[in-house]
């Protein structure tokens, strides 16, 4: 899957109008060469390069494929059950259909700014071939938007496990600058862009029907003692727990 798209939800349209909404107005604008921001994303790509061969850089390596069942398995310890698209179908559908909206205003974003990609501006491996990632441009991050946008909505529907969905949305951004696909500012302007996206799309009539039959979905597996649980869960927090973000002067985190 192209990193440049969107997951393909056909069967779904957004809850957005088209140019109800422009993100572009929201999220701070890409570095440009000579800024700080751009020189700490660039010490922050070499200086990660050397998790690719760690557990953290197999958990990025993972974290690349945003397919719809992919994203839902790496929510699944978080939220304390295991999700697939035949066990949380109503999750999906308002996940999917927020996220054509959250997807759209990242790829606007991308096609404004068109910042190149780290490893296009300094030399290092990343966690995916070059390949995948096509033309498409790096700020902000398009896996990050999707990975925010089903960490906002599952603490919607799940709000006592909060703490672990949003830790697991957070970790999953920082996997794309771990993987070096991203800049770490692409990945800040990602959780930004979907968060202000959610925010209007939380507003629609459609999207608070389509919520209600998600919650009562969900509720439902978590309750059933015969839902599978999701395996390795320990493991996966350990990871999460770790610190990517290298020490840089400034003290940026």
């Amino acid at each position: 899957m192209l990193a440049g798209a969107a997951p393909a939800q056909k069967h779904y349209n957004g809850y957005l109008t088209p140019g109800e909404f422009d993100v572009t107005t929201v999220v701070e604008p890409a570095p440009r060469k000579g800024d700080p921001r751009y020189e700490t994303d660039r010490r922050i790509f070499v200086a990660t390069r050397a998790l690719l061969k760690t557990p953290r850089g197999a958990l990025a390596t993972s974290d690349a494929d945003y397919s719809p069942p992919a994203l839902m398995r790496d929510f699944s310890c978080a939220v304390g059950v295991t999700l697939t698209p035949q066990t949380a179908p109503a999750v999906l559908r308002v996940v999917g259909r927020a996220g054509i909206d959250t997807g759209a205003q990242t790829n606007l974003a991308k096609n404004f700014y068109k910042r190149a990609r780290p490893f296009h501006i300094d030399k290092g491996e990343i966690c995916q071939p070059k390949s995948e990632l096509g033309d498409s441009f790096d700020y902000p991050s398009g896996h990050t938007t999707w990975g925010w946008t089903w960490a906002f909505l599952l603490t919607d529907l799940a709000p006592d496990r909060a703490t672990q969905i949003l830790n697991r949305g957070r970790a999953y951004g920082d996997s794309r600058f771990v993987c070096g696909a991203h800049n770490e500012s692409a990945v800040e302007a990602g959780m930004a862009s979907a968060s202000a996206t959610l925010s209007l799309v939380r507003t629609k009539v459609a999207f608070k029907t389509d919520l209600e039959a998600a919650r009562a979905e969900l509720a439902a597996l978590r309750a059933n003692p015969a839902s599978e649980r999701p395996q390795g869960c320990e493991a996966e927090q350990a990871l999460i727990a770790e610190r990517v973000m290298p020490a840089l002067p400034g003290g940026k985190r």
